[in-house]
């Protein structure tokens, strides 16, 4: 069974519906570790509820950047991962970092990427009067959020929406369409290449895979 390393930063609710989809067979793999740079997030609670190794490295204890990175990677690497998975790691990656995971690890990001790379996406969208928001995941590489994109979900935000709503509608299909990239990457269909994903051999669009 393939390994997945998981990293967060805060509450853990997308690393929940990882956990329970691997729990109920719909991703064929194991979450062989959770880590965090912040020692009270609450999806190391989540983990460890559910017999998984969690782990916390401050970055205050290294260096640098490159220095946290490098040690957390030797970590990493203790569970041999197929797949490494951010699941809200509010930490921007060394290049170092990126490169050794490059093709087997995945984001997701509050957006419709490539509109709102970064943060305050929601904010962005209310403050820009858009009819629609969303969530993509894509697979990382050095530019920020700007890796090849899987798939992606849309909500709508209605009139008077807050940003409290917009995040709750967001949520509710990123526990959808994560597990179920996810499950295409453990089960051999999705790979990266060329600048591109590509799902059972077929590049896909800029925009990911768009059903018909």
């Amino acid at each position: 069974m393939k390994n997945i390393v998981v990293l967060i930063s805060g509450n853990g609710s997308n690393l929940q519906a990882l956990i329970n989809a691997c729990n109920d067979g719909r991703i064929r793999g194991h979450i062989s570790a959770v880590f965090s740079n912040k020692a009270n997030a609450y999806g190391l609670e989540r983990a460890a509820q559910d017999g998984i190794p969690a782990h916390c490295l401050d970055p205050k204890s290294y260096a640098d950047r490159d220095a946290f990175d490098l040690a957390l990677m030797q970590e990493i690497d203790g569970y041999q991962p197929d797949l490494v998975v951010l699941a809200g790691y509010m930490r921007i990656l060394s290049p170092r970092f990126v490169q050794h995971y490059q093709g087997r690890m995945l984001n997701i990001h509050p957006s419709l990427l490539p509109k709102y790379p970064g943060l305050h996406t929601h904010q962005q969208a209310l403050n820009n009067g858009d009819e629609e928001h969303g969530t993509s995941v894509h697979f990382v590489t050095d530019e920020l959020d700007g890796g090849p994109v899987v798939l992606q979900a849309k909500v709508p935000i209605f009139e008077h929406d807050s940003e409290d709503e917009i995040i709750e509608r967001v949520q509710v299909q990123e526990h959808s369409i994560y597990p179920l990239v996810v499950s295409w990457f453990i089960d051999g269909r999705l790979k990266a290449k060329d600048d591109a994903a590509w799902l059972d051999g077929v590049r896909l669009p800029a925009q990911g895979y768009a059903p018909d």
